[in-house]
């Protein structure tokens, strides 16, 4: 039934008013269009002027702010890890990634009911598996493409004129805490921003990758093996072409290498050897020939072409 309100023009029976206005009271018999109005009709407009942004048109144009707005996205449903641990997130937020956006895409979702008979969530239409995938990357990953960053969030200190990790601390040992992760796959523990690096490229994600790239660099005090470990984990997960991260170890090995020569981690990876081995033999040379000449002492008998 519509609301009932005083109106300004008057119809010509009661009968009509009651058939146009259903509660509209009718006029008076002798009233007429030119007549003036009294005190009381001016009242009335006025309270018709308060009452008039509460008319179903005004309100369908500006919702309540109480009310949600509720998501048009499907709601897709991912499965990671050995463990199967479930991740919901709109497919909206996922098709920002080429790679869940062409997983999403092909699926078709299930028949969308009516809007009156719609629950309030609407049951997950499609499915992602990611059985190799480490549950808290992933956690990161989908942090990161609904607020553009992941805990621990980076923040530019002003009086340092420096970027900076906000909410962190180091532990007994002086590494920075929640740096390093277990990583399943790996088998090990590795740096976890190299993890989220590498789950970047895989995911198509270059914004990404620049910023765990440079919280990576803001961390102390982390262990030789876990520095190797993480080494080997970027090699085996970038391609060959990829050169920041894998520059970054490189340089970090050079310039810490009064540490890493110290280092039995280090000597059993040289024994090992392998592509990351004979990189950082490549940027070492370079490294030395960066070097002034009179300041190296070279035995020419050490080593031969042959």
């Amino acid at each position: 039934m519509d609301t009932a309100m005083f109106s300004k023009r008057t119809p010509q029976s009661p009968s009509d008013a009651y058939t146009r206005y259903r509660a509209t009271k009718a006029s008076a018999p002798g009233t007429r269009r030119g007549t003036r109005s009294s005190p009381n009709s001016n009242s009335s407009r006025r309270l018709e002027r308060r009452r008039k942004p509460a008319t179903p048109s005004n309100a369908a144009s500006s919702p309540s702010p109480t009310t949600p707005s509720p998501s048009t996205s499907p709601i897709v449903m991912l499965r990671v890890g050995p463990s199967t641990r479930l991740f919901a997130a709109h497919e909206a937020v996922l098709s920002a990634s080429p790679f869940f956006a062409a997983r999403c895409h092909p699926q078709t979702p299930s028949p969308t009911p009516p809007a009156r008979l719609r629950p309030p969530l609407q049951p997950p239409g499609k499915r992602i598996e990611l059985p190799a995938e480490q549950p808290e990357v992933l956690s990161c990953v989908l942090e990161f493409l609904y607020k553009g960053d992941y805990s621990p969030r980076l923040k530019h200190n002003a009086r340092r004129q420096a970027w900076e990790l906000e909410d962190t601390g180091t532990d007994a040992e002086g590494q920075s805490i929640g740096a390093t992760v277990f990583h399943q796959q790996a088998g090990e523990v590795i740096l976890r921003d190299t993890a989220i690096y590498c789950a970047a490229e895989k995911y198509g994600l270059p914004t990404l990758q620049r910023l765990a790239l440079r919280k990576q660099g803001l961390h102390t005090g982390i262990q030789c093996s876990t520095i190797l470990a993480s080494a080997r984990y970027a090699y085996a997960h970038t391609p060959d072409t990829e050169s920041r991260l894998r520059a970054h170890y490189l340089a970090l090995i050079i310039r810490c290498r009064e540490t890493f020569k110290r280092s039995g981690t280090m000597q059993m990876e040289m024994e090992r050897g392998g592509k990351l081995i004979f990189d950082l033999f490549v940027a070492m040379c370079n490294h030395m020939d960066d070097v002034p000449p009179s300041t190296i002492s070279v035995c020419s008998s050490a080593a031969t072409t042959h």
